[in-house]
């Protein structure tokens, strides 16, 4: 079978594709899906995230678990062709022991060990849950029939993925693409990875909030979110419209940097930051008009990601469907 094929079914002689299972591990939320070898989404569902006091790898595992047999089950039980998953970060790759800083319960997880026990015999790939945004926007999203996309998550985090010519790009460890920390800001506020300025401080979800509070958007010890701030912007609320500014101009001015660096065809943002629309893009547009000054950087394309929630389940799938473009890691 050649890379590129599809995956076939073990033992069903007759060479039939078999649909892959899809999971997405996120600090907000869990998500899995059954995707066939086109792309289409047949089965899918999502929990939130336990991330509760108390709560250890083992129990949140088995949440995960559970999740995936409820999908598998709702799409009939098909025979697999294997099993991709994204994952937050930051993880050894390809072996994917899995740290993510917005989940404090899995510190060194074997993600792809334990998913490899679970589905004996199947092959298992898992990449940054960005990473496979990434993908999944350039095999069946905005960046659908051009060679050179950086895909963008803005959500609880911000990461990145790198397609040139066609092919992802890994880098040395796995985080090529990760515009998360690219600094914007020099003198900026501190970021979780211990520098200051980078992208990820200022236009992260939680981020935005807790800047827009301490600006005097909705005081008090009501829990809020960046969903919120958006809609607050929205009915035209001048915090929470100057933040969704000061998150886009950082995005803009990033943007900029990584069209100089990788000539790209287009940048497409996804994640739930980038649902506030033009309140985002508008100032996106005009970060990067701003700074980007070569004309090979100009022509590039600002989108919102295609594929919704669904990208980065259909980018994981592909690290199985579409092995010759996507895995670089062996088996």
């Amino acid at each position: 079978m050649a890379a590129a094929d599809p995956v076939e079914v073990a033992g069903t002689g007759g060479g039939r594709a078999a649909p892959v299972l899809a999971v997405d591990v996120g600090g907000t939320k869990l998500a899995a899906a059954v995707v066939e070898p086109g792309g289409r989404v047949v089965a899918y569902d999502r929990v939130a995230t336990p991330n509760g006091e108390g709560l250890d790898a083992e129990g949140l595992w088995r949440t995960l678990q559970g999740l995936l047999d409820k999908v598998h089950a709702d799409a009939g039980f098909p025979p697999l062709g294997g099993v991709g998953a994204g994952c937050g970060g930051p993880m050894t790759w390809p072996a994917a022991e899995v740290s993510p800083l917005n989940i404090p319960a899995w510190r060194g997880f074997p993600l792809r060990e334990r998913l490899r026990a679970r589905y004996p015999g199947l092959p298992v790939r898992v990449h940054n849950d960005a990473v496979c945004v990434a993908i999944g926007e350039h095999w069946r999203g905005a960046g659908r029939g051009r060679s050179n996309l950086l895909g963008m998550v803005v959500s609880t985090g911000v990461g990145g993925g790198l397609i040139l010519g066609g092919r992802l790009v890994d880098g040395a460890s796995g985080n090529a693409g990760h515009i998360g920390h690219v600094v914007v800001e020099p003198s900026g506020p501190p970021c979780e990875c211990g520098g200051h300025g980078c992208l990820e401080a200022i236009a992260r979800g939680p981020g935005l909030v807790a800047w827009a509070r301490a600006e005097g958007w909705r005081q008090g010890g009501q829990d809020v979110t960046g969903v919120e701030l958006a809609s607050d912007a929205r009915r035209g609320h001048p915090v929470a419209v100057a933040a969704m500014r000061r998150a886009g101009h950082a995005i803009g001015v990033a943007i900029a940097s990584a069209t100089h660096l990788c000539d790209l065809d287009v940048v497409a943002i996804g994640g739930g930051v980038s649902q506030a629309g033009a309140l985002l893009f508008d100032p996106v547009e005009e970060a990067f008009r701003a700074h980007a000054w070569m004309a090979f950087a100009r022509k590039t394309q600002i989108v919102p990601a295609a594929l919704g929630q669904t990208a980065g389940l259909i980018g994981a799938a592909a690290l199985i469907l579409v092995q010759d473009r996507y895995w670089n890691a062996g088996d």
